[in-house]
C-alpha cells in the first residue's frame, strides 16, 4: 500500500507492506492510497502510523520513529542503514565515521553509495551524514531539504 502525505518540506510518498514501512521519498506525483482490504490491513496501519509520526517530527514533537521498517538492500547496505538509525536526533556524522561503526573503515565510498540507496528517507536519517570537514554533502532531495531537516533538528552550523 502507498499514500502521499503533506509535510512542511513538500509532498512525501510513503509505502508499506505487511512487515513495515518500505519507502519514504518526496512525491513526484500525487499517489492515491490503495483500497483497504483484509490483505493489506497491516500495511495500512503502518502508513497511518508513519503519517502521524511524520506530523509529530515536523512539529518538533518527535525525535525517534517507532514505525516498523522493511527496507530492501544488501547485507552491507542494511549494516549502513542500521548505523544511520543509531545516529541521534540533532547530531551529524561523516561517511568515514559510519564506515568505522560497521567495522569497514576502508569502505567510505561504499558507505556513501549505501547512504544514497536508502529508500526510507528522514526515518533512516541519511540527511544527518555530512562531509568530514563539516560541509553539506549531496542529498537525493537537494541540499535545501537537507539543510531544512538539519535545522529542524537544531544541528548547529546549518
Amino acid at each position: 500500500m502507498a499514500k502521499t502525505v503533506t509535510t512542511q518540506v513538500g509532498e512525501i510518498y510513503i509505502k508499506a507492506n505487511q512487515f513495515g514501512l518500505s519507502h519514504l521519498s518526496l512525491a513526484d506525483a500525487k499517489q492515491e492510497m490503495s483500497e483497504q482490504t483484509a490483505l493489506n490491513q497491516q500495511a495500512f496501519s503502518y502508513l497511518m502510523q508513519t503519517e502521524k509520526e511524520l506530523e509529530e517530527y515536523f512539529a518538533g514533537q518527535r525525535q525517534h520513529f517507532s514505525v516498523p521498517l522493511a527496507p530492501k538492500g544488501t547485507e552491507f547496505q542494511t549494516a549502513v542503514w542500521q548505523a544511520l538509525l543509531a545516529l541521534e536526533y540533532g547530531t551529524t556524522s561523516c561517511y568515514a565515521d559510519i564506515a568505522n561503526k560497521i567495522n569497514r573503515p576502508k569502505a567510505v565510498r561504499a558507505v556513501g553509495a549505501a547512504n544514497g540507496a536508502n529508500a526510507i528517507a528522514i526515518i533512516i536519517p541519511c540527511h544527518r551524514v555530512i562531509g568530514k570537514n563539516g560541509s553539506l554533502t549531496g542529498y537525493a532531495y537537494g541540499l535545501e531539504m537537507k539543510k531544512s531537516l538539519l535545522k529542524l533538528e537544531n544541528c548547529s552550523g546549518f
